[in-house]
């Protein structure tokens, strides 16, 4: 009986696996594409809304009877977060990618003087991997010989760098924007066409629903229990709506009739 240890379980115990042996393309089929990013922080961006904004709305309709101003506030939090996530997703991806497209330079600088000292790094890498030093040897005079292959290889190996996926500063801000104003639309929507304590009552219920939702694509990308995920993305919407409901009470002296 194979008794591996994969993440605290065996392998027969994994969720991730059939009590059958799997072949190796099933196995290969059950990784996660974690490299690109885009779906996790679409599901972040739409969390944060959501989170954001039902914990805005709450508060602000226990402090004052009128709905206007809980439109008005909610639309503010909608917009406000949502240009701070684009601007800030913007400004961090722009640095990291003006930081690695400058590693990149250095190491095409060292590429064109050194090539030899290059040539016996990657063969350095190679070895310390497992490769045979004469294979070794091979594979360095192969990608060094072509200037780009040089350069993504030396980017991979020694920076940790994929030349190709740098990222893209506005791509990142557009999709932050959007999910975030999705998220934060949500618990607000039902100020616009609702009476006060309706609005509010829909409001908590479609936040609740989001959460489930929310919780249960996450764990797609982290493999953990879909319910766990969900209860977790849930309750974290209940505390954060009901302290700030409960302060916005306190404050402003309000209630939600």
């Amino acid at each position: 009986m194979n008794d591996f240890k994969l993440a605290g379980k065996s392998v027969e115990d994994s969720s991730d696996f059939p009590s059958q042996q799997p072949s190796h393309k099933d196995v290969e089929l059950r990784h996660r594409n974690v490299g690109s990013g885009g779906a996790r922080a679409a599901v972040f961006g739409i969390s944060d809304g959501l989170v954001t904004n039902v914990s805005l709305v709450l508060g602000v309709t226990a402090a004052h009877s009128a709905l206007g101003v809980v439109r008005l506030a909610g639309l503010a939090g909608l917009m406000g977060g949502a240009f701070s996530m684009a601007a800030g997703e913007y400004v961090s991806m722009k640095a990291q990618r003006e930081l690695l497209e400058r590693e990149l330079a250095i190491e095409r600088r060292e590429i064109e003087l050194y090539p030899d000292g290059e040539r016996n790094e990657l063969v350095a890498m190679y070895v310390a991997r497992g490769i045979d030093e004469e294979l070794a040897q091979q594979l360095a005079h192969s990608v060094m010989a072509d200037p780009v292959r040089a350069l993504e290889a030396h980017a991979r190996e020694e920076l940790g760098i994929d030349p190709d996926s740098l990222g893209s500063p506005w791509q990142a801000a557009f999709a932050s924007f959007v999910t975030f104003a999705v998220g934060a639309m949500i618990p607000l929507l039902s100020f616009f066409f609702a009476g006060k304590t309706v609005a509010v009552l829909i409001s908590v219920l479609a936040s609740a629903v989001t959460a489930l939702a929310v919780g249960g694509v996450l764990s797609f990308f982290t493999g953990r229990s879909m319910w766990w995920s969900a209860g977790r993305q849930v309750l974290i919407c209940a505390v954060a709506g009901a302290a700030t409901f409960a302060i916005g009470a306190l404050v402003g002296g309000g209630g939600a009739a």
